[in-house]
């Protein structure tokens, strides 16, 4: 009988068992923090953002466009986040003396931009084009929800790879006309016939990809 427990071959694996052992737990801790975080998961998640911004009074009392504050998301990939200057456009006249504006303000005389937190956010390893789609009848309301009326703005839907693919394998029921994009109260699925969104999927040209490539570049 062999005096060896282990074949002598073994010996080779021992470095990388070491390795794998000392990093697995920081790899699993990894996962439980970031893949279960709110931020990369869960719908309904909604951070304070260092300015109580009111989408509900903005975009839904006022009726303001989201492309107003948002104004890339017909020709980018993505929405921007408004500097300062666009906020004081109205905010140099309209409640100056609010102290809710004291960041804005001290944004706007500093050059410093503000830190707002994102809420909507897709992984880092996947590509989103807002222009693609607002350009071809996707509403803002069918991935953000009804922003016009969340005094504090929250994830919608889990933004997920099976709930996208959900969309570009059936994007009848999600088109709207182009000009109704910004329309959140505007449904489609009330207002027009399964065929007339048919008839806005062939005047769109809109064919979605499954491929990998199409998210993951």
């Amino acid at each position: 009988m062999s005096r060896f427990l282990f074949p002598r071959w073994s010996n080779a694996l021992l470095p990388t068992l070491m390795v794998v052992g000392a990093l697995l737990p920081l790899y699993v801790v990894m996962f439980v923090a970031y893949g279960f975080s709110p931020k990369t998961l869960e719908v309904g998640y909604a951070p304070e953002q260092p300015v109580p911004f009111s989408h509900a009074l903005h975009a839904g009392e006022l009726g303001m466009d989201c492309r107003y504050c948002h104004n890339t998301v017909e020709k980018a990939a993505h929405a921007a986040v408004p500097p300062t200057q666009t906020c004081m456009n109205c905010h140099k006249w309209v409640r100056p003396e609010s102290p809710k504006l004291e960041k804005v303000q001290m944004s706007y005389e500093t050059g410093q931009p503000i830190e707002w937190i994102w809420v909507n956010r897709i992984a880092d390893y996947s590509y989103f084009d807002h222009s693609a789609h607002v350009n071809r009848g996707v509403g803002c309301v069918e991935c953000h929800g009804r922003v016009d009326q969340m005094e504090i703005v929250q994830r919608h839907e889990p933004l997920s790879m099976g709930w996208c693919l959900d969309c570009h394998r059936n994007p009848v029921d999600n088109l709207r006309p182009v000009d109704q994009v910004t329309n959140l109260a505007y449904d489609q699925r009330t207002e027009l016939t399964y065929e007339e969104r048919v008839a806005l999927k062939n005047l769109y040209h809109i064919n979605p990809s499954e491929n990998c490539s199409t998210c993951h570049r």
